[in-house]
């Protein structure tokens, strides 16, 4: 029945053709979002904004065409993502903390040449580096404060009258957005996920937690995350949660007191970011939070004990990847076992392939209806790679039991997940090479209870140190993220039968090392 229920949802529908039905089904007069400087915008305020805009941005780009957003979470945000949906044009959010190298990147590999953004953004958050490299790679920028200076009564009017009509008609089996995951070699592939796929993965996501109009949801994960635009902006509008939207999940001691002020029942997290709200928190701050939704990575144990006994809350874990928009499986309040990640959403096929070197569990593959459209990789931008047969390798290697709850044990890919984000080992094992063509490296990845993983880069040059390494970081404009926690100098690393680095052996080998 809940295959049945999820399917039919949104059945023939675009993301617009979704906001119009939600904003009819929960009243466009009450208000639905807010943002840190206290705006609050109403259904009917977002479709007047995504009107106005849509019109704009109709006539500055070609239909179908991608278009890159610098936006943080905030109502603008909202407004801009529908605008372009009801404009027929697709948005590709940036990760603006990634640093200049890779944005552009991002930009070229999906052929971007229009940024939407904000001056004011740029100013708070600094991001004039950011800015001139993305012009001096050719992108033009539009500015949203140009359109709130120049918009007249007569635009403002039409723009009312026609609120809830989109402007342009695409298939719900089209592109609707452009996230970006990380590269073997860092270079960002893009992901586009279909109309199709990201109200399929509300449905499953429904059919799963019981939420509704009496929740209201304090958002502080990015909208250029997968769970932060599927799971924190797109899913509440739809299902007509009040929705909070705060700029950055590193506040740590200001988010405590901005959720005990607009006191939502739902909190979105993951355990680096909940682990650090506590510290900072009073045990009062979290009275109005009914359960919390963890994901990005594995939540430990102590994590929950604090969380429901110091603020009597619920914490779930879920699965996901931007691949699938994002959710694959979550625990429920009805449905949890912790250390799990829960029971997958209906809908969603999967097959396990054994891994060289991992006796328990397998390489988990699937497929369904929220499994993305296909990448655009930086050595072929503009052109979609669709997963051969639908079937998506997530690079996750799982164990799922008899009741169906499913347990990661590892990772085939080559990632790290450092407080959330996702770090390609091969580009750090490429630098170093770069800075030492001599000798061998492997990069692993060691348990870290502060951020989640650490990185290890084991190394065969007796004369490797962090300082080179930083350098090169800053030269090729990555994240910091990407500079190892800690180097360990071997005389040999491991290798398999076949010749290839036995990653297996060479983690053991790190851990050792590191006590």
């Amino acid at each position: 029945m809940g295959e049945t229920d999820f399917s039919s949802c949104f059945a023939g529908q675009t993301l617009f053709d979704a906001l119009v039905g939600a904003s009819r089904r929960y009243r466009s007069s009450e208000p639905q979002l807010e943002d840190a400087v206290g705006q609050k915008f109403s259904y009917g305020r977002v479709l007047l904004g995504s009107r106005l805009l849509a019109k704009r941005f109709e006539k500055v780009t070609q239909p179908g065409e991608i278009v890159a957003v610098l936006l943080p979470n905030a109502n603008a945000v909202v407004s801009t993502f529908f605008a372009l949906q009801s404009a027929g044009r697709i948005p590709a959010m940036l990760n603006y903390t990634a640093g200049p190298a890779i944005v552009v990147s991002a930009c070229r590999t999906v052929k971007a040449r229009l940024v939407i953004a904000s001056r004011t953004f740029i100013e708070k958050a600094e991001l004039h580096t950011l800015q001139k490299a993305l012009e001096d790679a050719g992108l033009e920028f539009f500015w949203l404060e140009d359109l709130i200076t120049s918009v007249g009564i007569f635009e403002k009017a039409a723009a009312a009258l026609f609120a809830r009509r989109a402007v342009a008609r695409p298939k719900p089996a089209s592109p609707a957005l452009v996230l970006f995951t990380s590269g073997s070699e860092g270079h960002p592939k893009a992901v586009l996920l279909s109309h199709e796929n990201i109200l399929s993965n509300c449905a499953q996501i429904a059919e799963r937690i019981d939420f509704g109009p009496k929740d209201k949801l304090f958002n502080v994960l990015p909208v250029f995350h997968s769970f932060g635009i599927t799971g924190g902006m797109i899913l509440p509008m739809m299902y007509g949660v009040k929705l909070f939207l705060y700029p950055s999940p590193l506040h740590m001691k200001i988010i405590p007191q901005a959720v005990a002020k607009s006191k939502p029942t739902i909190l979105f997290g993951t355990d680096t970011f909940l682990t650090g709200y506590a510290r900072a928190a009073k045990d009062s701050d979290f009275a109005s939070l009914r359960l919390v939704v963890a994901g990005a990575e594995a939540v430990k144990e102590e994590t929950r004990k604090t969380w429901a006994e110091r603020f009597d809350t619920l914490v779930l874990e879920g699965f996901g990847m931007t691949e699938a928009a994002p959710v694959v499986a979550v625990n429920t309040p009805e449905e949890n076992r912790p250390g799990s990640v829960g029971k997958l959403l209906p809908g969603i096929e999967v097959r396990l392939e054994p891994v060289e070197g991992i006796n328990a569990g397998g390489r988990l593959w699937l497929r369904g209806p929220n499994v993305m459209l296909g990448y655009m990789t930086h050595d072929r931008p503009g052109e979609l790679q669709p997963p051969e047969g639908g079937w998506h390798d997530s690079g996750d290697i799982v164990d799922i039991d008899d009741e169906g709850y499913v347990t990661i044990r590892g990772r085939a890919k080559r990632f790290a997940k450092v407080a959330g984000e996702m770090v390609p080992l091969g580009a750090i094992e490429m630098m170093a090479g770069r800075l030492w063509p001599e000798a061998n490296h492997a990069a692993v990845t060691l348990p870290d209870k502060r951020r989640g993983e650490k990185i290890v880069l084991v190394t065969t040059w007796p004369q490797a140190a962090k300082e080179p390494l930083i350098e090169t970081v800053k030269e090729l404009g990555y994240p910091e993220l990407m500079v190892p926690n800690l180097i360990v100098k071997v005389a040999e690393i491991p290798v398999l039968g076949s010749g290839k680095t036995d990653y297996v052996t060479t983690q053991e080998l790190a851990g050792q090392h590191s006590k």
